[in-house]
């Protein structure tokens, strides 16, 4: 099966607003949820669907909570998961307070073997 992509005209409003560029844009084929996936895995192996929809919020628990206390979470081949700070600029840093912060950003690094397996196996075809 394929990535679907369609192609979309985007100005670059920074460099030269007057310039139009076009770029290749990903189509989603909709989204698969949790019971989906914990469906799909117990029909892969001997847990049942509770099984692993129970693994699976405990992990979610794990990681929300780890994260909460400052840690990067590495899962092995899915990837990492650490928090990120967004904030205003101040010009000396004793100006910096909580106050600062806009929100916080979950950064999500995929592993070295995660990218190397769909770098080599996503096929594309345009959007019909």
């Amino acid at each position: 099966m394929a990535l679907n992509y369609r192609i979309t005209k985007r100005k670059n409003n920074i460099k030269n607003p007057e310039e139009t560029q076009y770029i290749m844009q990903a189509v989603t084929k909709g989204v698969i949820d949790l019971e989906k996936v914990c469906y799909d895995i117990s029909h892969q192996c001997t847990l049942t669907e509770s099984d692993v929809v129970g693994v699976v919020k405990a992990l979610g628990n794990k990681l929300q909570d780890s994260l909460e206390q400052g840690y990067t979470v590495d899962l092995g081949d899915l990837g990492r998961f650490k928090l990120g700070i967004k904030g205003t600029a101040k010009p000396d840093p004793k100006l910096l307070s909580k106050q600062s912060i806009q929100k916080f950003i979950l950064n999500y690094q995929p592993s070295k073997n995660m990218k190397n397996k769909l770098k080599k196996s996503i096929y594309i075809e345009k959007e019909k």
